[in-house]
């Protein structure tokens, strides 16, 4: 540590930099004052980068200070190793208290359009409303960096109809779409935002890709009847690959983008939201008058006081959300009489990596692998709706799994590629090596492979009525993941109607303001279906976009 420099503050510090390919995103661990872990959450570099990847995370972690480009990038992978080094320099500053360094500081103002989080839902809702005349749109974002939770998503955005379906040559349409949503929710969502949703999504991939997204490979996620999850090319993470369409979209419809901004209330007149307050990085205060507001807020996953209070039960649960998604829109509504609904629908994700609390996107069950206990055996139907295979998982030894794959099913999916860079997959030559290296017993092992392959080549899985096997899983060299469930997504949230405007206690919309995304309630019912929660953001914060500018106009 340079003698002069601050010191940095024990926690969970975010930061994100731009490599060959696209956003590389880490996160670092102090503890004692002192860098004890490096991740790279998401990355989308070649395989080849991927040494030059380790060596500036080993490098940042021997130096424990700021990484200098003209010193410390591995020569001939320039890019990459700048974007690792601007990632972790923006975690390091963020844990010295520096991240706001530069950033101004903004008295009193007035917009049309506030937008409260600059994630995938805040920023849909931005670049839509820019589309509808020359307003002035302010997002807000309490981090340093843009994206929240959405820089973490990596399976898809589910939508029915769509031509990406029509070319693969997969049927599908919104009414079955709508069947799977309700079923998944336990017939507990509020039909009319499923059916918003469900009505609207593929016209959102449709707008999505008109920005510049790759939504052309479609998968198959848990609760799903067909293939209807859209991601890029190979099944590439979906989360950054967006995020980077909505923030060049952003810059391009000039939307004011003020990081380091925590708004911590709302304005409003006799009932009717006019503005929001808002939190300076340095501290001091300001009000931005707007003439409507869109809270897009994100979940509150990772306020676990937060969650135990709503479900007792989650206490001993690690998170997969971001730092920042710790509920505070929630404080906000007593003073305009804001309601809210099914808080106690709490999501916990069956497939977290389970030493560092890493998500295994459900993609990887969706194109081959599957689950099989301390014994060897599967246990359930890979292919099940969250919640029935996050408690299948927990009722086996440890509460944990194996998730196992072959190598067929792996170059299927590029998204595995993160997880073996991040080096969170154990491999085998054959069954009875990866047996060794994970612990199993590997005759029942070795017969639970065998038995699985004559059911796929039969086309039917006699043991749990699993209806996708796209590989046979006799493709060596083997993987696996231990995996254990973790809190995932909070299903409850503000009270919306189909136009996204916030409704108050007695069902009627609050004047000014709107929400979209995972901030809201309604929409996923008891349990979320994979690929639901970035078309819920995309979808709805592209309709509270809408009507924000409606409202906008019509005044």
């Amino acid at each position: 540590m340079l003698p002069d420099a601050p010191v940095m503050q024990d926690g969970i510090w975010m930061g994100n930099g731009e490599g060959r390919s696209g956003t590389i995103l880490v996160r670092i661990s102090v503890k004692q004052q002192k860098i004890t872990d490096i991740v790279v959450v998401s990355q989308s570099e070649s395989s080849f980068a991927q040494e030059a990847i380790n060596k500036m995370v080993a490098r940042a972690l021997q130096k424990q200070a700021l990484l200098h480009r003209d010193v410390d990038a591995i020569s001939g992978a320039t890019l990459t190793s700048n974007g690792v080094i601007d990632a972790v320099n923006m975690a390091i500053r963020a844990a010295m208290g520096e991240a706001d360094t530069g950033k101004l500081i903004y008295k009193d103002g007035t917009c049309d359009i506030a937008v409260v989080g600059a994630g995938g839902a805040g920023l849909s809702a931005a670049v839509e409303a820019a589309s509808h005349g020359n307003l002035r749109i302010v997002v807000l974002e309490k981090q340093g960096i843009l994206g929240g939770n959405t820089n973490y998503s990596t399976g898809g955005i589910n939508a029915a109809g769509t031509d990406a379906q029509k070319k693969a040559g997969i049927q599908d349409t919104p009414d079955l779409y709508y069947e799977d949503t309700m079923r998944g929710g336990k017939q507990k969502n509020i039909p009319s935002l499923v059916r918003s949703l469900v009505d609207h999504a593929a016209a959102t991939i449709s707008w999505l890709s008109s920005l510049g997204a790759d939504l052309s490979d479609v998968g198959l996620m848990g609760g799903s009847s067909v293939k209807r999850t859209h991601r890029p090319k190979g099944g590439a993470a979906i989360g950054p690959h967006l995020m980077k369409v909505l923030w060049d979209a952003a810059n391009k419809s000039s939307v004011d983008i003020r990081t380091s901004n925590k708004v911590v209330g709302l304005l409003s007149d006799k009932g009717t939201v006019t503005g929001v307050k808002v939190e300076n990085a340095d501290g001091s205060t300001y009000n931005l008058h707007a003439k409507a507001v869109v809270i897009a807020t994100g979940g509150f996953g990772a306020n676990l006081e937060m969650v135990t209070h709503y479900q007792p039960s989650l206490a001993s649960f690690a998170s997969l959300n971001h730092p920042g998604a710790t509920g505070d829109a929630f404080s906000w509504l007593a003073d305009i009489d804001g309601s809210t609904i099914q808080m106690e629908y709490i999501q916990i994700h069956p497939t977290a990596e389970a030493e560092n609390h890493i998500l295994i996107t459900e993609a990887v069950r969706g194109n081959g692998a599957i689950l099989v206990n301390h014994a060897g055996k599967r246990f359930v139907n890979e292919m099940d709706t969250r919640d029935v295979v996050s408690a299948a998982i927990l009722s086996q030894e440890k509460g944990e799994a194996f998730l196992v794959f072959d190598n067929a099913v792996r170059r299927s999916l590029t998204s595995i590629e993160t997880y073996a860079n991040q080096h969170l997959l154990t491999e085998g030559a054959d069954a009875a090596s990866l047996a060794a290296s994970i612990g199993l017993p590997p005759v029942p092992f070795a017969a639970t492979l065998s038995r699985y392959a004559a059911f796929q080549k039969a086309g039917a899985d006699e043991d749990f009525s699993r209806a996708e096997m796209p590989f046979a899983l006799d493709t060596p060299p083997y993987y696996a993941v231990r995996v254990k469930p973790a809190i995932h997504h909070t299903m409850g949230g503000i009270r919306v109607d189909t136009d996204m405007h916030v409704l108050r206690s007695d069902n009627t919309p609050v004047p000014g303001l709107f929400a979209a995304g995972e901030v809201t309630g309604g929409i996923h019912g008891a349990n979320r279906l994979g690929g639901n929660g970035v078309a819920d953001i995309t979808v709805n914060g592209r309709i509270a976009g809408q009507h924000a500018a409606a409202t906008v106009i019509a005044r």
